[in-house]
């Protein structure tokens, strides 16, 4: 089994570094971790060190012997964004737990057209803390060191142009009969950027769809079976995760 990853708010840079605050108190109360146990450090960046548990001590500080340098994981590619239609209650805290656990590298927020939920005002910026705070504990529990962004929410239009500028560009589609592509078959970019839209419950809007395929964006479909907005960029990530080569 991999060692446990902790976060930092700076990588160490001596020998020796002091595990505090929550980390340093789940560290210690939590996994109670022991003398000679091994660690990784990160900063959630692509930054990290191994090192070795040297002292647990009170309830909350862990002294940790740093294993050589620090070392950054390298930029993953191609580089895969999903963009998630809001959805309701905290199914959004599921997509992006399991998108992360995946190996999503970008989370976008979407008020698309046929939400229910609306983000606005303090409602808005709380959802959005959870949908950070839920993808740092998950990178954590995936064994993550280079963490997946979670924006602000974006408008349609915001979306648009972020299609625009991808090296592949796709919207999933949940209608067998709308003129769209298994995304299993689509032809994939080696490097650069993969941006692919989950639709809400309701389905992407016709002006939606427009406005997507006018930024260069086509209609993908998973397969037979219809999943919920939830669980779909899930899938999708691991089939352009494993097509990739990201997975190998």
């Amino acid at each position: 089994m991999t060692a446990p990853v902790f976060v930092v708010e700076r990588m160490p840079t001596g020998a020796e570094f002091v595990l505090e605050g929550p980390e340093g108190r789940h560290a210690v109360s939590v996994k109670r971790l022991q003398t000679g146990e091994e660690v990784v450090l990160t900063d959630g960046l692509g930054h990290w060190a191994d090192g070795t548990v040297r002292a647990a001590e009170g309830k909350d500080r862990l002294t940790v012997t740093v294993r050589g340098a620090v070392q950054e994981e390298p930029e993953p590619a191609p580089r895969i964004t999903v963009v998630q239609a809001l959805p309701k209650g905290d199914r959004g805290e599921l997509a992006v737990e399991t998108m992360t656990e995946t190996g999503v590298d970008a989370i976008v927020p979407w008020q698309a057209a046929r939400c229910i939920t609306q983000w606005k005002g303090e409602r808005g910026a709380k959802a959005l803390t959870k949908w950070r705070s839920t993808a740092r504990e998950a990178g954590k529990q995936s064994r993550r060191v280079r963490f997946p962004e979670v924006t602000e929410a974006m408008t349609t239009k915001q979306v648009a142009a972020l299609l625009a500028g991808a090296d592949f560009a796709g919207v999933l589609h949940e209608d067998r009969d709308h003129d769209s592509t298994p995304l299993a078959t689509a032809e994939l970019p080696a490097t650069g950027t993969i941006v692919l839209v989950v639709g809400p419950e309701g389905g992407v809007s016709p002006q939606e769809l427009a406005a997507f395929a006018e930024a260069g964006a086509r209609p993908y479909r998973l397969g037979r079976s219809v999943l919920r907005t939830s669980t779909a960029g899930t899938a999708a990530a691991a089939l352009l995760l494993g097509r990739t080569g990201r997975w190998g």
